[in-house]
């Protein structure tokens, strides 16, 4: 196989490498298998990730990932609007929804504070969560960032910004191992972590 002919195979490779969690083993795995499948499927398969960024944007309010201008739990009359849980990623919030205990609303930050990598308040939807506490109407923001050095520099960096605001703000507990995910926490850890946060 000449590097002509190889040249999209490699390109192909290369961006499944780009994805997290893959390392190039597995990038020549899943190059491998897509070029095994029918065109059709292949084809399928290209559809689904355009039709993805094309459909999928940010709720107006929490910036949690939808369909519709507000995702499915802000735009329900069920949920206590007086709480709001401000989690790093999309996939935090599955895990909250998997403990069936968490009745109030969430703010999606998409990322944390992380200088290393240059990634300042100014990249995280930190305006919106201080636009959503304007009205006085939340009285509790639980930070539920990862128990990891950027995690807890991003609660504290909000929790001195929203005290001033008389905004009780309120740290999980450690339930959850320190350099630990949210996303692998099961629904009794993370449940037991959500009853014994503490005010910060």
């Amino acid at each position: 196989m000449n590097t002509t002919s190889a040249l999209p195979l490699i390109k192909l490779i290369e961006q499944f490498e780009r994805l997290p969690g893959i390392g190039r083993k597995s990038a020549q795995r899943l190059a491998f298998h897509v070029l095994d499948l029918s065109y059709e499927r292949a084809e399928e398969f290209a559809q689904a990730i355009l039709e993805a960024h094309k459909k999928i944007k940010k709720c107006a309010a929490c910036q949690n990932l939808t369909e519709d201008e507000f995702c499915p739990i802000c735009a329900g009359d069920d949920r206590e609007a007086g709480v709001i849980c401000v989690v790093e990623d999309p996939r935090d919030i599955l895990a909250f929804e998997r403990t069936r205990e968490y009745k109030g609303l969430y703010h999606v930050l998409h990322g944390l504070i992380s200088p290393m990598e240059g990634i300042g308040p100014e990249q995280l939807s930190i305006r919106e969560l201080l636009a959503r506490l304007s009205d006085g109407a939340v009285t509790e923001v639980i930070m539920a960032t990862n128990p990891t050095v950027e995690g807890e520099a991003t609660a504290t960096y909000l929790a001195r910004l929203l005290k001033p605001m008389g905004v009780k703000v309120t740290r999980l507990a450690y339930g959850i191992p320190v350099g630990a995910s949210l996303e692998y926490a099961d629904e009794v850890t993370l449940y037991r972590a959500l009853e014994g946060r503490r005010e910060i």
